[in-house]
């Protein structure tokens, strides 16, 4: 495994490659930085991790060194020969971190997931969590700095959003780590932050159905000027639901917590 050890610059190099901007390729190599998001991981020997954009292996090392069973999903192809020849006890995946089935890698358990993801992809592989959340304990994810503060931030804030409300629904989100622009190869126009999720064994509130929570948060949040009264009205019986749940149709939706949007859920046709 020496050349995972190798700075992301030189091992690009050494098998002439590139990163691939539009692919949002971004390096982390730093041994301490790694060994900090490991830990932040939890990870127990034998127990599963799933790492998300495995890229040149840095990362995977990282947690392979904790004794968990690791997979590493890259969907690259210039990247996957230099994963299995340099790591060959970790199970590679080339797949795309957007569909890679979390449930069956589970194996009827409840697993890590982690990864530096490319910053577009952020939402999208956050959903697809939050859709197979009941195959995961823990996510380590190294995101956007402003994305990870957004789905950690509370309520009453311009942070808070409709990933605030629907990961926190399912789970507690924090900020583990900051990650300096400099340490990645190249080095990306934002800074980074790592967002741990530790997933809930149940819903923070009670929720009839998630399809319509969802549209409810994401109608809420559409126009953030706008009072709950007005941003809702195109749901049918919404206004209603407003006033059933006891909720002020003059407050704005970034007032509200996650549970006082499950109530006014709860309350829809």
């Amino acid at each position: 495994m020496a050349a995972v050890s190798q700075r992301p610059s030189e091992l690009l190099r050494r098998h002439g490659l590139r990163p691939k901007k539009e692919w949002g390729q971004n390096f982390l190599g730093d041994a301490r930085i790694l060994g900090a998001l490991a830990e932040l991981t939890g990870a127990r020997p034998g127990e599963t991790v799933v790492e998300l954009g495995a890229g040149l292996g840095h990362f995977t090392r990282a947690l392979a060194a904790t004794g968990a069973r690791v997979i590493a999903v890259e969907r690259d192809r210039d990247l996957i020969p230099i994963l299995r020849a340099e790591l060959p006890e970790v199970e590679i995946a080339e797949a795309d971190a957007k569909s890679f089935d979390l449930t069956a890698a589970a194996r009827g358990e409840r697993i890590v997931v982690c990864g530096n993801l490319p910053y577009h992809l952020s939402s999208p592989i956050l959903f697809h969590l939050l859709d197979h959340r009941a195959s995961l304990r823990r996510a380590v994810l190294l995101l956007q700095r402003e994305v990870a503060e957004r789905v950690a931030a509370p309520p009453g804030g311009r942070d808070y959003g409709v990933l605030s409300v629907l990961v926190q629904l399912v789970a507690d989100a924090r900020i583990g780590l900051q990650v300096d622009r400099r340490a990645f190869t190249p080095p990306p126009d934002v800074e980074s932050s790592a967002l741990v999720l530790d997933f809930l064994s149940g819903p923070r509130a009670e929720v009839r159905d998630e399809r319509r929570f969802r549209a409810l948060v994401k109608a809420a949040f559409m126009h953030r000027r706008k009072t709950l009264w007005n941003a809702v009205r195109g749901m049918p019986g919404a206004r209603e639901a407003l006033e059933r749940a006891g909720i002020d149709p003059k407050r704005r939706g970034e007032t509200l917590s996650v549970a006082e949007f499950a109530a006014v859920e709860r309350q829809l046709p």
